[in-house]
């Protein structure tokens, strides 16, 4: 079992006789290079304003695509705010970037139906993002009961073959924190699965065991999980060793060790039922370290290296396209991107700090010493 990188990119380190039976692998003297399909990635913020220009180029440089996630002030609770959006995603992009923004809906109490058929027709809406009210960043304008206020908007996603995203909390105070996944999969998931069968969901950024064995029990292409590299890399004493670590908190909160390895097996195990999705969440220092830090690791500038870290210590490369390139768009029923990206195992350290006019963005790992580096072809 792959050892938790805490602290940070120590341990890892796994004979390279594992990696064998990697169609794609090759070896060029002492340097590997692994060529795999360009991923997207399936949950991704990528703010608005000069954070949104500061930040985007970063993913923009890894990733085909991003499902791009609705919580800003205001939210992007209409089809005629996503296009608007979009367009600042497209004007912010490198010139010679062929990056392209999917968009989603922020659920409320209020969408209509007919908002969803809207969302269909446009082409550029290709889900709706479920935010239990209070649950994470921005969420104070989320659903404040799912099966009394959003059924027949869930029927007409059915309809439409919509994808529903969740955040898979409950923000009932009286839940420890800890245990909100696993009792939102009881109350709300479970009930959800069994009353619209034909409902495509996503469970974002899977942070449990519960998570995993609930996934693995539904039928394959109804539901699905993203995971991030913090839930795969991370346990909860990440937060608190050597004191409070704001750049490692992010909600969901990270879970126990066991739970982290349960994720690690499931991801590299060959599933179609797991994609990569980032949650790369940018804050400004400033606000990550402060008496109420924001919750959001940011890691789209590290995050195909450390996915390629934890497939590699599996002895599971052979799996990382299916994991990063395959699975999402297969669930999505979008097409497979035709470009490639080649990550070659070359040691390279993470920036510090992104420094930009309006303060500086510390990524996930900052400092550290990676080992896979990946590049466009």
């Amino acid at each position: 079992m792959i050892k938790s990188l805490f602290p940070p990119c120590e341990g890892l380190k796994v004979p390279i006789a594992k990696i064998g039976g990697s169609k794609q692998l090759k070896s060029k003297g002492l340097r590997m290079e692994l060529t795999i399909t360009q991923p997207d990635d399936w949950h991704l913020h990528l703010r608005d304003g000069d954070l949104l220009k500061a930040i985007v180029p970063h993913s923009a440089s890894h990733f085909g695509r991003a499902i791009v996630m609705p919580n800003l002030k205001p939210p992007i609770t209409t089809t005629a705010a996503a296009v608007v959006y979009r367009d600042s995603i497209l004007k912010a992009l490198p010139s010679n970037s062929n990056f392209t923004p999917l968009m989603t809906l922020y659920l409320t109490d209020t969408t209509s139906p007919d908002e969803i058929k809207l969302a269909k027709r446009s082409g550029v809406v290709f889900a709706v993002k479920l935010y239990p009210a209070g649950a994470t960043t921005n969420s104070q304008d989320g659903v404040t009961d799912l099966f009394g206020k959003c059924l027949s908007v869930l029927e007409e996603m059915a309809e439409q073959n919509m994808p529903l995203l969740v955040h898979g909390e409950v923000t009932d105070p009286n839940v420890d924190i800890f245990d909100r996944e696993k009792v939102f999969i009881d109350t709300v998931l479970q009930p959800l699965v069994q009353r619209l069968p034909r409902l495509k969901v996503v469970m974002e950024h899977i942070t449990t065991m519960d998570a995993v064995k609930f996934v693995e029990s539904c039928k394959e292409g109804s539901v699905a999980a993203t995971v991030t590299p913090q839930h795969l890399l991370l346990n909860r004493n990440a937060i608190f060793q050597g004191g409070l670590q704001p750049h490692n908190y992010c909600l969901p909160v990270l879970k126990r060790e066991t739970h982290r390895q349960a994720i690690v097996s499931a991801v590299t195990s060959g599933s179609k039922r797991f994609f990569l999705g980032t949650d790369s969440a940018p804050h400004e220092k400033s606000k990550k370290e402060s008496a109420c830090g924001c919750a959001g690791i940011y890691n789209a500038p590290v995050a195909l290296s450390l996915y390629a870290k934890v497939f590699e210590e599996m002895g599971a490369l052979d799996k990382l396209e299916a994991f990063t390139s395959i699975n999402g768009p297969d669930f999505y029923g979008l097409p497979r991107n035709s470009s490639k990206i080649k990550l070659s195992k070359t040691s390279w350290k993470v920036p510090e700090a992104f420094s930009f006019s309006f303060g500086d963005i510390i990524p996930m790992f900052a400092g550290n010493t990676l080992e896979w580096q990946p590049s466009l072809i």
